[in-house]
């Protein structure tokens, strides 16, 4: 525990999260049942203008699993650790869920969450990273929540402030240490101590790697900007705790999976299964793959990763592990309380300390004009240059 969370645990319960009355979390959503892929690929898709049935060939990953992505069961889940937490610690803060592109909509929550007196919402993002993606088109989402509520005549809109990225957190990055120990503990024993880390996240776009984050950390040779950075940091961070608690330092890179762009358009390499077929070539004895990318098993993970690059091994005779994402690790349900209090704590002009592990430090709270920009010019809430201050 911090000194900070030590402080507030003698401070009176309905003052620990002031100025915030409620806790928002918010994530991408995904379908539930058959019937629900096509309209979900759609929600996702729009203004693409991509073809139904190029949608339904797409949609054949989530088919495979019943046509239910595991994202929303996560949610769920996640939801129960926070509200447990923050219970046994006597902070007194309603938490609601909303999504991007499924059921519980954000839309609908934002009226839900006004209609029930709420003035000032901490948001929690299921992205942990600076990318357009996996922050800005958040903070989009929620202007666009603001000024439906705005048309539907609520006087008072509640401020919504985005909680900081937490890539770096210790209680983000603890759980996955331990997973990566566990999946080498899974693997043959003559082949562990040479295994090989490949952390893996979601390929974008190079164009908006090298844009992610604040301006200053905007970069024109490639090195991927602050999304890039922030990834390496954690897999150096983790790759130095397994070699502390292995005594074995493990050969590492960072790799890349999910892509879904035009083949003319150059995103982040190489890809996991490209990856795979090198280090087989290289004469690697084995391979876990770390999904440091991603907060919960969803699709990209049960597919990308434990279907398609677990083919790929398969097929190589490579012996392969993945290692378990975050989840509802109760590490990381503390992480959120920690990113509440340090945050309204900040907010109240308190001195505020900071946890973050590896060479970055933790982030800023509030995005910078300019930080992860849009293809165009979009209003979005929570950041310097919000409509919605």
């Amino acid at each position: 525990m911090s000194d900070q969370l030590r402080a507030a645990a003698s401070t009176p319960a309905e003052g620990l999260a002031a100025p915030y009355d409620a806790l928002l979390l918010l994530s991408f959503g995904g379908p539930e049942g058959p019937d629900d892929v096509v309209p979900f690929l759609e929600n996702v898709t729009r203004g693409r203008g991509i073809p139904r049935e190029r949608l339904k060939e797409v949609g054949q990953h989530y088919f495979g699993f019943g046509g239910v992505s595991p994202i929303n069961g996560q949610n769920r889940e996640l939801l129960d650790a926070l509200r447990k937490d923050f219970a046994e610690h006597g902070l007194d803060l309603p938490v609601y869920w909303g999504n991007r592109n499924w059921a519980p909509y954000l839309d609908d929550v934002m009226r839900e969450m006004a209609a029930d007196g709420r003035r000032r919402i901490a948001v929690l993002a299921t992205s942990a990273y600076a990318s357009y993606s996996g922050c800005r088109q958040y903070r989009e989402n929620l202007a666009d929540a603001l000024a439906a509520l705005a048309a539907d005549g609520v006087a008072e809109l509640p401020r919504v402030d985005k909680l900081r990225h937490y890539f770096n957190h210790p209680g983000f990055v603890q759980p996955m240490v331990d997973g990566v120990l566990a999946a080498l503990e899974s693997l043959p024993q003559e082949v562990r101590s040479g295994a090989h880390l490949a952390f893996t996240t979601h390929s974008i776009p190079t164009a908006s790697a090298d844009t992610s984050g604040p301006v200053e950390e905007h970069t024109a040779d490639g090195e991927g900007g602050a999304y890039v950075k922030q990834h390496l940091d954690v897999a150096r961070v983790i790759a130095d705790a397994v070699r502390a608690r292995t005594g074995t330092e493990l050969p590492w890179e960072l790799v890349y999976q999910s892509r879904s762009g035009a083949p003319h358009i150059p995103w982040l390499e190489p890809d996991i299964c490209d990856h795979l077929e090198s280090l087989h070539g290289a004469g690697a004895p084995a391979v876990v793959m770390v999904p440091i990318g991603f907060v919960s098993d969803h699709m990209e993970v049960l597919y990308d990763l434990d279907t398609e690059a677990t083919a790929k091994a398969a097929e190589l005779g490579l012996p392969i592990a993945r290692s378990a994402t975050v989840g509802a690790d109760p590490r990381f349900a503390a992480a959120v309380r920690e990113l509440v209090l340090e945050r309204a704590a900040a907010e109240r002009g308190e001195p505020v300390e900071r946890c973050a592990l590896g060479l970055l430090g933790p982030s800023h709270d509030l995005c910078a004009v300019g930080c992860c920009p849009a293809r165009g010019p979009r209003p979005a809430a929570a950041g310097a240059d919000s409509p919605y201050a």
